[in-house]
Formats: C-alpha cells, sequence, structure tokens
C-alpha cells in the first residue's frame, strides 16, 4: 500500500535503527539516561531555549504545556482548527480544568486582532485568559503556515496582557524548511513549544516540550502525574537525535512532491479546489461524481491510502517513505480516475 494517511506512518531507516541499536540507557525517572538527556539538551538548543523534556507522544507534550501554563477554571485561547481541542480527547477541560475560547482563522491560523478581541476582561463571571495556543504548521489548514510578523505581533499582545503564549510545533519543521526561518526565532517567541519527531521527521515515537528551566521543571512533575515518567528509553531518544541530525533539510522533498500530487489533483473534474500547498499536507475539496469518502474507496483498490477528512474533503499527507515510484503510481492513478 501507498499511505498517505499521516506522515506517523513512517518507519525508521535502516541508519536510524542502527544509531538507536548503540544509544546508552539509564533510568529516565532518576535523569540518569544519557540519550534522553542529550535529545532534550539538544532540543532546547536548537530552539535557543534552557530545558526539554522528552514524551511519547505531540498529544502529551501540548497537554503539559497546558497544564503547566493554567489553572482550572483560567481559559484557552485557540483557532476551532487546533490539534489542542480536535484531537486531544478533551484533554484541556479533563487535564487542566480549562474553558477554550475558540477563534474562527484562516486555515488554522489566528490573527492578533483576534486574539485581542477574544480576550477576557476582569470580570468574575468570566473565565481568565491565561494561554493562547498556536500550531504551525496546522494539519487540519492544509500544512499552513504562519507569517512569522503575525506570530510577533501575538507575542506583543500575549506580554501585554500577561499570557502565556504556547506552540503546537507538531510540523514546525516544515514551516522552518519553507519559510527558511531558524528556529532560535521561534524560541524568543514563545514561552513553550512542543517539537514531534515522529512526523516528518520519521522517528518511530516522541515529542520534545521546550521551555525555560523552571517551566520544564514544573512539567516534569505534571508528566510523572500524567504517567509519562520513562525508565530505559534512550533508544527512542536516540532516533529523534538521529531525526534532528539527518532528516529536517530532507523535508523540502516532501514539500515538492506534495506540489505535484496537487497538480495532478487540479486537474480532475471531481475536484473543486485544492487548499494552497506550503508543506506536505495536501487538502482537496471532491465534489461531482464522488464524494471524499468515495474517492478515498477507490483509491485504495488502487493500493493508494488517504484520509476523508470530511464527505467533502480528502488529505494526502507526504513522508520520507513515499518514494519517486510510489509517486509516480499514485499521480498516474489519480489521472486514470
Amino acid at each position: 500500500m501507498i499511505d498517505f494517511r499521516s506522515d506517523t506512518v513512517t518507519l525508521p531507516t535502516p541508519e536510524m535503527l542502527a544509531y538507536m541499536h548503540q544509544a546508552p540507557v539509564g533510568d529516565d525517572v532518576f535523569g540518569e539516561d544519557p540519550s534522553i538527556n542529550a535529545l532534550e539538551a539538544k532540543s532546547a538548543s536548537l530552539f535557543g531555549m534552557e530545558a526539554g523534556l522528552f514524551c511519547p507522544s505531540g498529544t502529551m507534550t501540548n497537554q503539559l504545556a497546558i497544564k503547566t501554563h493554567t489553572q482550572a477554571g483560567d481559559e484557552v485561547i485557540c483557532e476551532e482548527l487546533s490539534h489542542v481541542y480536535q484531537y486531544e480527547g478533551g484533554g484541556i477541560a479533563s487535564n487542566s480544568g480549562c474553558s477554550v475560547k475558540l477563534l474562527q482563522g484562516n486555515r488554522g491560523r489566528i490573527t492578533a486582532s483576534q486574539v485581542l478581541a477574544a480576550i477576557n476582561p476582569e470580570d468574575v463571571h468570566k473565565p481568565i485568559s491565561r494561554l493562547i495556543s498556536l500550531e504551525n504548521t496546522c494539519n487540519r489548514g492544509g500544512g499552513a503556515c504562519y507569517d512569522f510578523k503575525e506570530l510577533v505581533d501575538i507575542q506583543k499582545l500575549a506580554k501585554t496582557h500577561h499570557l502565556a503564549l504556547h506552540l503546537d510545533g507538531a510540523r514546525i519543521f516544515n514551516a522552518i524548511v519553507h519559510k527558511k526561518e531558524d528556529p532560535k526565532q521561534y524560541g524568543q517567541l514563545f514561552d513553550s513549544i512542543s517539537i514531534c519527531l515522529s512526523k516528518g521527521l520519521g522517528a518511530p515515537v516522541g515529542s520534545v516540550l521546550v521551555g525555560n528551566a523552571a517551566f520544564i521543571k514544573k512539567a516534569r512533575r505534571w508528566r510523572k502525574v500524567f504517567g509519562g515518567g520513562m525508565r530505559q528509553a534512550g533508544s527512542l531518544a536516540a532516533a529523534g537525535i538521529y531525526a534532528l541530525d539527518h532528516h529536517v533539510d530532507r523535508l523540502k522533498q516532501d514539500h515538492e512532491k506534495a506540489l505535484l500530487i496537487k497538480e495532478a489533483l487540479v486537474k480532475k473534474d471531481f475536484v473543486a479546489d485544492v487548499f494552497e500547498v506550503e508543506t506536505n499536507i495536501v487538502i482537496a475539496k471532491i465534489e461531482g461524481k464522488y464524494n471524499a469518502t468515495q474517492l478515498a474507496a477507490l483509491l485504495k483498490e488502487h493500493h493508494i491510502l488517504v484520509i476523508a477528512m470530511t464527505p467533502a474533503l480528502v488529505r494526502f499527507v507526504l513522508h520520507l517513505d513515499i518514494t519517486d515510484e510510489m509517486l509516480s503510481t499514485t499521480i498516474a492513478t489519480i489521472e486514470k480516475l
């Protein structure tokens, strides 16, 4: 099967597996796993931040960030398509006891003016606006990237109103590669960043939360409460180190392949529209002789897996396991439909 369902389906490369096999390990709860310590330090340094915390998933790093930044009864401001709201099992409410102010942005991106309008006044009837959570790139927005100036404007607003600012950076390296940015630019803006290693970077599992030392110390305590304390997990951390060293620059190949998928789709009469492709996600609006579910089923008959996100939207996600031959086969199949 040619699997475009997500960039989470990647398998470790032989080189990554060899690197994992030789990783030194220890008890991470005691702070004694050298590979985890190295990954946390490396991730923090990349973004110019003080400390990092290795976790099994991006959902956990996001939820730890929210828990650490807030108190029960506070409010989190985020875009309505945000992963923290759509795909984390109601964790904002169940883990942190917070309410959510949802904003309708542009493909998952919100503006400083929207944030300003969403901040609650000092009023005992309303929850305290405590945290702004942004996602870059936005999954349900088709891998859309924020304009960095907008992020700067939101950060200034957060600082003025004493709100914390978190970045769900599950695909932050896709944005950085596409926009030719420096990770340290993000470290200067955000109070915390969640970095996923198991999507485009191709590690089998894992995410790192980075922030200042005091924040990470508190988040580490919450990680234990959440059941996320790990023992000899250094082999997994080693995969993350390898990914950061070897798989960041190659993300541009996924972006180029995504554009070729889009070019094939826009020629079809059953494709009403395709979101602008900036990174590795292609979302097409399907209408006419197929709906999204029917198209996904038809492609599956041709050994191509995609996600029908809604009755009208189909998603392709490019990743390092999609070879040039797989891409050619997929394009040829689309052309014949």
